[in-house]
């Protein structure tokens, strides 16, 4: 699978995310530090996602909103704030969905993690829209990794098995490339 439906990760919702706002803050420590851009609108697919890497993947995921150190009202100190926790993560995820591709704030999220992280950890983690494809005519989304499931069915071109698990698809030179995710979130 190369996208996910809208509730995939719902079984790991195990959070408000106005709870604790310190929560998600970049910590120093031994968990992998993301962060998550998104769409407020997506927020019920963000908890699962944040549920699924934290429980998972041992990560601390830092979701603007829940920052006590944001101004107010979005204004140039957002962006520089948003800039500031970009660059201390260890790895950016854009949670992929339609209204995410058509953000101002998220694409521009996504170019400067792109600048700072670039595509080694930089990775889009695409839901599909309602037709199951991923068809938003933003073509620039196909030169990101993205984090995709095998479910121990598909082959690599080799013919063997490629085992079940999630992995962070890139192109490569010679087609496409799978790096399982703990492996990519551990990688620095």
């Amino acid at each position: 699978m190369n996208g996910f439906k809208n509730g995939y990760f719902d079984s790991y919702k195990r959070i408000q995310l106005n709870e604790s706002r310190n929560h998600f803050t970049i910590h120093d420590s031994d968990k992998i530090n993301v962060f998550v851009s998104h769409k407020h609108s997506d927020l019920e697919d963000l908890k699962g996602l944040i549920g699924f890497l934290e429980t998972q993947y041992n990560c601390y995921c830092y979701v603007d909103a829940n920052d006590n150190c944001m101004p107010k009202n979005t204004c140039g100190a957002t962006a520089t704030r948003l800039k500031d926790m970009i660059k201390k993560s260890d790895k950016f995820i854009l949670l992929a969905t339609q209204e995410a591709i058509e953000s101002k704030w998220c694409n521009w999220e996504l170019g400067y993690g792109d600048a700072v992280k670039f595509d080694k950890n930089c990775v889009a983690l695409i839901f599909l829209n309602s037709t199951n494809s991923f068809e938003y005519g933003n073509e620039y989304m196909q030169n990101y990794p993205c984090i995709v499931y095998r479910d121990g069915t598909t082959k690599y071109s080799d013919g063997t098995l490629i085992p079940k698990g999630y992995y962070v698809r890139s192109k490569s030179a010679n087609g496409w490339n799978l790096t399982g995710l703990k492996d990519w979130l551990n990688k620095k």
